[in-house]
């Protein structure tokens, strides 16, 4: 049977997440995810593996040296430290270690940034939804290094609010419904028939990174100075949705655009993005 799998959810138990993990499972079930992996912030998921008839995945996203560092299939809580103690405590639990949206904060698609630690890792999350917020081929870039290096590949929505649920996934043949099954065949990375597994998805409106932030500064009980930061923020993610819009407007319209069309494209492009002040 085939499941699809967004493998990479945030609950509240988020610093900027604000959904419970019933929700998330209600909605991927109307969306037709068969499972979900709850990845929190530096938090093991240690709840039931079935909710609501979605499978729940027990995950974490930490925040290292070298980036965000998946694990998957994990079993009890992990003290995060280093890179690589954080690998290894992983991999004493059998749990699978996916390097994360490699590309969305990087401009060029070297694999410098990465070699210390490709030995480390079993996956890279070929899609994630919020990836391409700034740099549209942050995905792209994560396929080629996973094809490049051999790696397994994982898609994941990010999801930190209801409406991103489902936008990132993996689909996979199982013979049996169980996260054992689901693990053999992401570790195995072949389909039957013999194509590869990789993931896919929609990309996510930045208006959504926006919304999580303010719900971490919710959450934090922030101050004036820190609203107004992300008030300038909001803006930013506005303008990056606009620009995404056009981009795919000019590919369905004729070469030779209007010229008003042309001059708000270069406007877009000649702001510079900056530093995402909350991020």
């Amino acid at each position: 049977m085939k499941l699809t799998l967004d493998l990479h959810v945030h609950s509240d138990a988020s610093f900027d997440g604000r959904m419970s993990v019933r929700q998330i499972a209600l909605l991927a079930k109307a969306r037709g995810i068969d499972g979900v992996a709850i990845c929190d912030h530096d938090v093991v998921y240690t709840g039931p593996t079935e909710v609501e008839g979605v499978l729940i995945i027990p995950g974490a996203e930490f925040s290292t040296e070298y980036g965000h560092l998946l694990g998957l299939f994990l079993t009890a809580p992990i003290q995060h430290t280093t890179w690589k103690e954080t690998v290894q405590a992983i991999h004493d639990q059998g749990g699978i270690t996916v390097l994360a949206h490699p590309y969305q904060n990087k401009r060029s698609g070297s694999l410098e940034p990465f070699r210390p630690i490709l030995d480390d890792i079993d996956a890279v999350e070929t899609w994630n939804s919020r990836a391409n917020r700034k740099y549209p081929h942050a995905n792209d870039n994560a396929f080629i290094l996973a094809l490049m290096r051999n790696k397994l590949s994982t898609g994941g929505s990010d999801a930190h609010v209801p409406q991103e649920v489902g936008r990132g996934f993996l689909t996979v043949d199982v013979e049996e419904r169980t996260l054992a099954a689901v693990k053999a065949q992401i570790l195995g990375g072949y389909k039957p028939e013999g194509g590869r597994y990789w993931g896919h998805g929609k990309t996510s409106s930045a208006r959504y990174v926006a919304s999580s932030q303010r719900t971490k500064l919710r959450k934090a009980h922030a101050g004036a100075g820190a609203y107004a930061k992300w008030g300038l923020f909001s803006l930013n993610c506005l303008r990056q949705d606009a620009a995404r819009t056009l981009r795919e407007l000019k590919q369905k319209l004729p070469a030779r655009l209007p010229k008003e069309f042309r001059e708000i494209e270069k406007e877009l492009d000649d702001l510079d993005d900056g530093d995402d002040p909350l991020l």
